[in-house]
């Protein structure tokens, strides 16, 4: 049983998300080696400050052309190392990932681990899902909008067209893939198309195997996890995170760990090695993989945070956009972009136990 302090294991997962290591630039090799390590980036339509794909790489690495990051994501085969894929929420992988992710793919195929309202449109529709698939064949890349009969006009939120629906399905059911974006909006195309031929040629793991590989990955990036922490990385149903969990540790690929302060038990890979110290200075993206789990960071850095974008502004305690700032090795203040409004903090709401600390937990605006 490996035994880690909070501190020893705040510095094991700030270097397994990358930070405080030596300066590896900012081209292309350097991005797609902080992508590797992580194994996702977060894509999502809130856009304050930018897009969310664009911020993790900046704070581990500094500032870098976004262009880069671009064509590796929706370039020419030649370029491309990246894949959109339902990883935690739609995000950006490695190609490497690709076929660890097809069972899930396959499961949505079937109506499994998509929305219900998707799950029934893929049984119901079939019709609109072919006439989709058959026009993309046959034209090339589209968008969902070019395909679009809706007459009336659309309303909030999911109010998706038949053809959106369809587009929706058939990229989680891995029939086709994003190809590029027409500024956040996707483009499909087919697999072939659009994937390495490399990458589709690989033979496809059993469920088991995939998600084995998900599993190790994501303990890889976090350093030292729960059960939770590690199912959440990417997303997997409890019993099959908690069966890959048990099978790992048999091969000797996971070690059980007890970590200083946390109820829960805890993994970290094989070969571990706690940092004598961190030295890292970053805001972070709400959608930063270092703070997804929210319980994780509140055990890790006695820091709570929350969206509020999805709040109603007069819910709101620190605003519509907060960024926690990563300071050494703590989490030492929320920033909040110049020009958000933000409700005073109540008294003693700072931290993640309802204490708040002097430059630890307080709001701040930066510009």
């Amino acid at each position: 049983m490996i035994e880690l302090s909070n501190r020893q294991a705040r510095r094991v997962a700030l270097a397994a998300q990358g930070f405080g290591g030596r300066a590896a630039g900012n081209g292309s090799r350097a991005l797609q080696a902080m992508i590797q390590r992580l194994g996702a980036l977060q894509l999502d339509s809130v856009n304050a400050v930018a897009r969310s794909h664009y911020l993790p790489l900046f704070s581990r690495l500094g500032s870098y052309p976004r262009e880069a990051l671009d064509a590796l994501a929706w370039g020419p085969k030649r370029q491309q190392r990246l894949f959109e894929a339902w990883g935690h929420e739609a995000s950006l992988l490695p190609l490497s990932l690709q076929p660890a992710l097809r069972w899930r793919h396959a499961r949505a195929a079937r109506g499994e681990g998509i929305y219900q309202e998707l799950a029934r449109f893929g049984r119901e529709r079939q019709d609109v899902i072919n006439r989709v698939l058959d026009q993309v064949a046959g034209q090339g890349a589209l968008s969902a909008g070019a395909l679009n009969t809706r007459e009336g006009k659309a309303g909030p939120w999911w109010d998706w067209s038949e053809e959106k629906q369809a587009f929706e399905w058939l990229f989680a059911a891995g029939e086709l893939c994003v190809a590029t974006r027409r500024g956040f909006e996707r483009i499909y195309d087919l697999p072939e198309r659009v994937l390495p031929g490399a990458v589709l040629a690989q033979a496809t793991p059993t469920e088991a195997e995939g998600q084995r590989a998900l599993m190790l990955h994501a303990a890889q990036a976090l350093g030292v996890a729960t059960e939770k922490d590690l199912r959440d990385y990417f997303r997997l149903e409890p019993a099959d995170a908690k069966a890959r969990l048990a099978e790992l540790e048999e091969e000797g690929l996971l070690l059980p760990c007890r970590v200083e302060g946390w109820k829960q038990p805890a993994w970290c890979a094989a070969g571990v090695k706690v940092p004598r110290k961190v030295q890292a200075s970053a805001l972070l993206s709400p959608f930063d993989s270092l703070v997804w789990e929210r319980s994780r960071v509140e055990r890790l850095f006695e820091f709570r945070y929350r969206l509020e974008f999805y709040v109603p502004p007069a819910k709101r305690i620190y605003g519509y956009y907060v960024m926690p700032f990563l300071h050494e090795e703590r989490i030492e203040a929320r920033a909040r972009p110049a020009g958000r409004p933000r409700q005073r903090p109540p008294a003693g709401g700072g931290g993640a136990r309802g204490k708040h600390r002097p430059g630890r937990a307080g709001p701040c605006s930066v510009g």
